[in-house]
């Protein structure tokens, strides 16, 4: 067999992460608000989509600030989702991958945020296409993935050829896709949607941030561990 199709092979083999698999996480991943998306949204969006809305804690932040008014959320866990439904006019529980295609029929959103989902599926790239699909005109989506450039992850794959998993950061074990800005970019423009901005985002504090503010930014993408971008549709 060809090296190509055992890896293939492999890849099929291999159990996808299940519900259980996130029961290790600690309680900031489903209910902390992700304030760092600020510059990259509109003034005011009167229907927003988030996908793995978690508790709701992002959202609440968008309603009581006036970004958005009526929200909508797809959320892997029931007991996350219950406590997120205070700040939505709806959450579905259940398979983004599917959700993003089914729920609400016809509804379009002026926002869509994805925040840290993306390389948790199978498909991201079928998911994105879908969600550019319910974009209204003008609308934008914000999504936020890892770099897996980062020297945090490359450091140790090639001085001492670790790839360890963890429960959460860059190589969270729940992980199934790995992006670098350009990929990432590709994936969530597709064909329907337009790039408008990338924020880098560097852990202040690390080895990394010095590094960065050494360098003068010159090596931003070996030092950047998280990217959030911004796509938007066409009117």
């Amino acid at each position: 067999m060809e090296t190509t199709d055992a890896m293939q092979s492999m890849a099929a083999s291999t159990a996808l992460p299940a519900a259980s698999d996130y029961g290790n996480k600690a309680d900031y991943y489903f209910s902390n608000a992700r304030r760092e998306i600020e510059p990259l949204l509109p003034p005011s969006s009167a229907r927003a989509l988030e996908v793995g809305c978690g508790r709701g804690g992002t959202m609440q932040w968008l309603r009581h600030t006036g970004r958005v008014r009526d929200a909508w959320g797809i959320e892997l866990f029931e007991p996350a989702a219950k406590i997120a439904r205070a700040h939505f006019a709806d959450v579905q529980v259940g398979d983004a991958e599917a959700l993003v295609e089914t729920a609400w029929p016809g509804q379009q959103f002026d926002l869509v945020l994805c925040l840290d989902v993306l390389e948790h599926l199978v498909d991201p790239w079928r998911c994105a296409d879908r969600l550019a699909q319910r974009l209204a005109p003008g609308g934008k989506l914000i999504a936020s993935l890892p770099n897996v450039r980062c020297l945090h992850t490359l450091m140790p794959l090639l001085l001492r050829g670790e790839w360890r998993y963890t429960e959460d950061g860059l190589l969270d074990r729940t992980h199934l896709r790995f992006f670098t800005r350009g990929s990432a970019i590709e994936m969530l423009c597709g064909q329907r949607l337009q790039f408008e901005r990338c924020i880098e985002l560097i852990r202040p504090g690390t080895r990394l941030h010095t590094l960065d503010r050494l360098t003068f930014g010159l090596l931003r993408d070996l030092t950047t561990w998280q990217y959030l971008i911004c796509v938007s549709k066409g009117t």
